[in-house]
């Protein structure tokens, strides 16, 4: 397995399976052209120039925002008035770029909130983990929104099967059940004693279920419980800045 550096210049020779994972997230705001690099202009060489066996594109559950449902079917709606869209747009011309490129083995997987220890990540929950072993967290966000979370475990576990196996175009790789952000407080206010405030009237809506069925029919794929892993990431989490 080779993992080329982001800056590096076209790749030559058979490459054979690619999983292609340059993106941004929560920074993608503030790096707007880096996001487009990311989402658009780097997989459009690769897809043009290089010779793979198979590519698999990591997109984003994300994509879902503003649909009316969650399945790989559905149809997607995003705004470029919307400055938080600029992220599911980039994504969804990678996707679309994919499509039709007329490679084939080209795949694309939607990502959920992927779950697992990262000292670096600026992700809703390592951000979470690290202001509760500060010893306090202050929510900005409603403790009724919800998302859907996946262990990375389970997500190492599946992409190189969709990959390399994968019948169809596009698949959701996620837990398809959303957790409450004040199940997540909960869970944190036992692992670490910490104290926790939320503002009036914080924004946040519940999302809608991923739908994941294409996964469980063609993979079986049974995904853990979203924070079954949630303690040992905080003891990961403590460590690293202990």
């Amino acid at each position: 397995m080779i993992a080329p550096a982001r800056d590096r210049g076209r790749l030559d020779g058979p490459l054979g399976h690619v999983l292609y994972c340059i993106g941004l997230t929560a920074d993608f705001r503030q790096r707007p052209y880096d996001t487009v690099r990311a989402h658009v202009s780097v997989l459009s060489e690769v897809l043009e120039h290089a010779d793979f066996t198979s590519l698999l594109y990591l997109s984003s559950t994300r994509v879902y925002s503003a649909a009316s449902g969650t399945s790989e079917t559905a149809r997607l709606q995003a705004s470029p008035l919307d400055p938080s869209d600029l992220y599911n747009l980039s994504k969804l011309m990678g996707e679309s770029l994919c499509v039709n490129s007329g490679r084939d083995g080209t795949r694309i997987a939607r990502l959920s909130n992927v779950v697992g220890f990262d000292p670096h990540s600026d992700n809703f929950l390592s951000l979470l983990i690290r202001d509760a072993l500060g010893g306090k967290i202050v929510l900005r966000s409603s403790p009724d929104a919800s998302k859907d979370y996946i262990a990375l475990e389970d997500a190492l576990a599946i992409l190189p099967r969709i990959a390399t196996e994968g019948v169809d175009g596009i698949y959701n790789v996620a837990s398809g059940r959303n957790v409450r952000n004040g199940q997540v407080l909960e869970e944190l206010k036992s692992l670490t004693g910490c104290v926790v405030e939320v503002p009036d009237q914080a924004p946040g809506s519940e999302s809608s279920p991923i739908g994941i069925e294409r996964l469980r029919r063609e993979f079986s794929f049974s995904p853990s419980e979203p924070l079954a892993g949630l303690r040992a990431m905080v003891e990961a989490y403590r460590r690293s800045v202990g």
